[in-house]
């Protein structure tokens, strides 16, 4: 009995002398799973030591999660289709070839089809984009981050912002929350959501790297927000947002050699977009002031040439005759250096101050007349319509 009970103990030893060794040497050949802090790693069978985070852990420090969580069922994409028809091909002129092949050659209807996003900005069903996304369709369908679809109708239009505004029958729709772009500096976090080269909804991020961006061409009446945010085709419409998911912008255009972002995007604010957009909702246009004039910047060349003293201000290239200026007494050569007390400093700031005023009211402006000022009574007009323009 002794015996057996040595037999044991040392069979006992032995074993347990042998895990060790396993255990220390070879631990991938040992089952089972060991604990280390947050970590645990797996023994498989495959021999390969793994490392899994915690299922508890939690968000990096940081992250815009929540941000864009907040904003991306609000972005939506576009699709727009133009009927257009194909040319007749000439070979159907000849009888026997008619004969042989049948009308199938004949003008057919080509369905011409385009990607764009959008920005629900209400729970109503109305929806934000980029009039060049719109323009000339025939039909426009609205995708949204949660699978639905939907016809829109277009609301109304407004080419010299690049904004036009769509509506679609669903309800429960995810309306974006509109932010204070009068709070945000250059330098805050922003995160650009569209739908790049249809590959599907994509959020990027970047800073602002500019405020009130001008004179770049692209639209009539520009305050561009610029940011480094990769902008790409198919991103026209979308939204520009802060690190809240709050809506700053609407992402129009970019500055690029290739097609592709060259870190250099404008977004169009929201305090423009929420302008133009109640416009277009209340009466179906923008109404805009005007006063019927050409007017051009002043150069160091022309203030040379023309000898003024004073180089701020635009000068008035052209007068419309019969036109509000004309009735008013402004000529060309005129300098416009005030409206209603505000300081004229370029065209930009005339079209903008004008473009303010209420059509019909009278408005008191300061010129500059061989080197003579004098202040004249406007009646302000209404700002006809003008087709955009593409812009390369």
């Amino acid at each position: 009995m002794r015996r057996l009970w040595l037999l044991f103990a040392q069979t006992i030893t032995v074993g347990l002398a042998i895990w060790f060794i396993v255990a220390t040497l070879k631990p991938d050949w040992a089952s089972g799973m060991i604990d280390r802090g947050s970590q645990r790693v797996r023994n498989a069978p495959s021999a390969i030591a793994m490392q899994e985070a915690s299922a508890t852990a939690s968000p990096i420090q940081g992250s815009y999660r929540d941000a864009s969580k907040r904003a991306m069922p609000s972005v939506v994409n576009i699709f727009t289709t133009q009927g257009a028809k194909q040319p007749q091909n000439p070979f159907m002129d000849d009888p026997f070839f008619r004969k042989f092949f049948g009308d199938r050659f004949d003008a057919q209807e080509e369905k011409q089809f385009s990607l764009g996003s959008g920005v629900v900005v209400s729970p109503q069903g109305y929806i934000l984009t980029n009039n060049h996304v719109i323009e000339a369709a025939d039909e426009i369908e609205v995708a949204l981050a949660d699978g639905r679809k939907a016809a829109a109708k277009l609301v109304g239009t407004d080419p010299e912002t690049d904004l036009a505004v769509i509506k679609v029958d669903l309800k429960e729709l995810p309306a974006i929350t509109l932010g204070r772009i009068e709070q945000t500096r250059v330098g805050d976090v922003v995160l650009a959501i569209g739908n790049p080269f249809g590959v599907g909804q994509t959020v990027t991020m970047g800073i602002v790297s500019a405020l009130g961006r001008n004179h770049l061409g692209i639209n009539t009446f520009e305050n561009f927000i610029q940011t480094d945010a990769a902008i790409n085709p198919g991103n026209s419409g979308g939204a520009l947002v802060d690190a809240n998911g709050n809506l700053l912008g609407i992402n129009t255009a970019i500055y690029s050699r290739s097609g592709g972002s060259l870190g250099i995007g404008f977004a169009i604010p929201v305090t423009t977009v929420k302008t133009v957009m109640e416009s277009i909702i209340n009466t179906g246009q923008v109404i805009r002031g005007w006063i019927g004039v050409e007017p051009q910047d002043i150069t160091p060349e022309l203030a040379e040439s023309f000898g003024l003293t004073k180089k701020s201000g635009t000068i008035i290239a052209g007068v419309l005759k019969g036109g509000p200026a004309d009735k008013a007494g402004m000529r060309p050569g005129d300098i416009l250096v005030a409206v209603e007390e505000k300081p004229v400093t370029d065209t930009t700031d005339m079209l903008n101050l004008i473009a303010q005023l209420k059509p019909g009211s009278k408005t008191k402006m300061t010129l500059m007349r061989k080197n003579q000022e004098s202040t004249i009574d406007v009646t302000i007009g209404t700002r006809p319509k003008i087709k955009r323009t593409e812009v390369e």
